[in-house]
C-alpha cells in the first residue's frame, strides 16, 4: 500500500516543485505591454443592453492600456454551423460606434459552439456541410462591419484535421475580405503526450493540445489566444509557474507572423478547475513575463488576452495596469 501511495505522490511532488521553481526569478526588463492586448466582451454589447454611455465608459476604462482588439460575443452558432441574424441585432451599432469614437481599436465577432467530441450533442466538425456553414456564418458577420472573426470551439481535441481544414477555408475568406482571423486555443501538454494519457484515463476527454498541433493551428491564423486559466492549480505559485511554462511552450511554435496572446483570468469563481485565490491577474502576468523572458524577450507580436469584461473587478484592472505596463 505504501508503495502504491508513493507511486502516485512522488510524481505530483516533483511536478509541483518544478512549477514552483518556474515561478522564481525576475522578469527581464522590457517584457511589458507591446500594445497588442485583447479583451473578450460579453453578449450585452450586441443584443441591445449596452448604450453609447456604456461605450464611453469602456473607452475611458481602456485608455492608456495596451488593448487593441475586442473579441465581442456575437453567437453562439447553431450546431449546424449557421448563425441566426437575431443573435446580434446591435452589431452594426457597435462596430460603427467603436470605429468612430475609439480610433485604432479593432472589433472581432466572437463565435463558437460546443463540439460533439465528448458528448452526443453539439457541432460536428467532421461534417463538411457544417464546416461550409461556419465559413458562411463568418462571411455573414463580417458584413456587419467587424474587423475580424474570432472562434472558440470546445472541447477541441488535439490533432483534429477537420478543424485545420476549417481554418484553411476561413483564412481564405478573411484574407479576401482584408479581415483578421483569430482563435481561442487550448493549453499545451505540460508533459509529453499528456493529452493522450488524460484521454485514456478519462474515457476520451482531453484538456491539452500537443505542442505540434498548437503550432499547426498558430500558422493558420492571425492571432492565437491561449486560454491559460482553469488550470486546476491550487496555489498562486503553482499557477504562475504553470503559466510561465505555457508561455514558453507556445512561443516555441508560434510563428513571428502570428500574434500570440496569453490568457489572463478577469473572472472570479472557485471549482475543481479554477481556484480564485490561485489564478490571480498578478500571478498570471508575472508568469507570462517570466516565460517571455526565458524564451523570446524581444518578440513584438505578443500580448495578453483578458477574460472577460463582465466578470472583471476593479482589482483586476489595477493589477493589469500595474504589472504589465
Amino acid at each position: 500500500m505504501l508503495g502504491f501511495v508513493l507511486v502516485l505522490l512522488v510524481p505530483v511532488l516533483v511536478a509541483g516543485t518544478a512549477l514552483r521553481l518556474n515561478y522564481t526569478g525576475e522578469p527581464a526588463a522590457g517584457t511589458t505591454s507591446r500594445g497588442k492586448d485583447v479583451i473578450w466582451l460579453g453578449h450585452a454589447w450586441v443584443d441591445g443592453r449596452k448604450s453609447d454611455a456604456d461605450l464611453a465608459a469602456f473607452a475611458a476604462r481602456i485608455k492608456g492600456t495596451g488593448i487593441r482588439d475586442l473579441y465581442v460575443h456575437a453567437g453562439p452558432l447553431e450546431h449546424d454551423g449557421t448563425l441566426p441574424a437575431d443573435r446580434h441585432p446591435r452589431a452594426r451599432w457597435l462596430t460603427d460606434a467603436v470605429h468612430r469614437t475609439m480610433p485604432g481599436i479593432r472589433v472581432h465577432a466572437w463565435l463558437g459552439d460546443v463540439l460533439a467530441s465528448e458528448g452526443p450533442t453539439g457541432l460536428r466538425m467532421e461534417d463538411a456541410a457544417t464546416r461550409t456553414a461556419v465559413t458562411g456564418s463568418a462571411r455573414q458577420i463580417l458584413d456587419t462591419g467587424f474587423d475580424g472573426v474570432h472562434f472558440d470551439f470546445e472541447p477541441l481535441h488535439s490533432g483534429d484535421r477537420d478543424y485545420l481544414s476549417l481554418l484553411d477555408d476561413l483564412r481564405r475568406l478573411t484574407r479576401a475580405r482584408h479581415a483578421l482571423l483569430s482563435i481561442a486555443a487550448h493549453q499545451i501538454d505540460p508533459l509529453p503526450a499528456a493529452h493522450r494519457v488524460v484521454g485514456v484515463v478519462s474515457g476520451g476527454r482531453q484538456k491539452w493540445w500537443s505542442q505540434k498541433f498548437f503550432g499547426q493551428v498558430a500558422r493558420r491564423v492571425d492571432q492565437i489566444a491561449v486560454m491559460s486559466y482553469d488550470t486546476w492549480m491550487p496555489l498562486e505559485g503553482l499557477f504562475g509557474g504553470y503559466v510561465a511554462q505555457q508561455t514558453a511552450l507556445a512561443l516555441e511554435v508560434t510563428p513571428e507572423s502570428t500574434d500570440l496572446l496569453m490568457g489572463v483570468p478577469f473572472f472570479h469563481e472557485s471549482d475543481l478547475g479554477h481556484h480564485e485565490s490561485a489564478e490571480t491577474v498578478s500571478a498570471a502576468v508575472r508568469g507570462i513575463r517570466l516565460g517571455l523572458s526565458r524564451t523570446d524577450p524581444h518578440r513584438e507580436r505578443f500580448g495578453l488576452a483578458l477574460y472577460v469584461d463582465f466578470a472583471a473587478e476593479e482589482g483586476d484592472w489595477t493589477a493589469y495596469r500595474k504589472d504589465w505596463h
